[in-house]
């Protein structure tokens, strides 16, 4: 049976016919331009929360979104700067507070979670002409180099005094039903969370030990 008409393609319209077929039906299950330019984005849903702590020894009011971090709060609502922004993970200590006279990474806490606790930055643990005695003893032994670590590390190091004094043991304590001593060891393991990118760990020791009032 002889066919009624006779359709002669190269490979080269087969192809182009193909495109073109694939295209159009591509355009006509997409909106048009206008149509998705005109489309709203959906607003986003931030949840607030008013959370009241003691920050340096003064009561503090907040309202903030539930996500901020108690570095955030710090920093950004409260403007205590002193407080470093390093990793924003927990993995360099830059970001250490005390928080009910016990050490945390804020960056790794939400400020809501923070309700009637007692913060101290390193604003609140002395200014210049009363200085801390750990503060002091940092500048008399070169504690810090570019000092971006150094509120972190003196906040730290105030903790670290208090744990010992308390008998908390550490990884490196050797018998945990004794009271820990003070040792270059204890001290490394305890503040290991606290990174100097500047190497001044050995004055940092030097430091601490003068506050401790013994020798390392």
């Amino acid at each position: 049976m002889n066919p009624s008409f006779d359709v002669k393609l190269t490979r080269r319209d087969l192809l182009i016919t193909g495109a073109v077929s694939t295209a159009g039906a591509a355009s006509a299950s997409l909106p048009s331009t206008a149509q998705a330019m005109a489309a709203p984005a959906a607003p986003e849903k931030i949840s607030k929360q008013r959370v009241a702590f003691e920050v340096n020894g003064k009561p503090v009011t907040l309202e903030v979104d539930t996500r901020t971090t108690l570095l955030d709060a710090l920093r950004e609502h409260l403007k205590l700067t002193g407080t470093k922004k390093g990793c924003d993970h927990g993995q360099c200590g830059a970001c250490t507070a005390l928080v009910d006279g016990r050490r945390i990474n804020t960056c790794l806490s939400f400020a809501v979670m923070h309700e009637g606790s007692k913060v101290t930055t390193i604003e609140g643990l002395g200014q210049p002409g009363n200085l801390h005695p750990m503060q002091a003893a940092f500048v008399k032994h070169d504690g810090y180099q570019c000092g971006y670590c150094t509120p972190g590390q003196i906040c730290s190091a105030v903790a670290v005094l208090d744990e010992i004094k308390q008998g908390v043991p550490s990884h490196v304590t050797g018998d945990l039903e004794a009271r820990p001593k003070f040792t270059v060891d204890e001290v490394r393991e305890r503040m290991s969370g606290n990174i100097c990118r500047c190497g001044a760990y050995s004055n940092i020791v030097e430091a601490m030990s003068d506050v401790a009032g013994e020798r390392a």
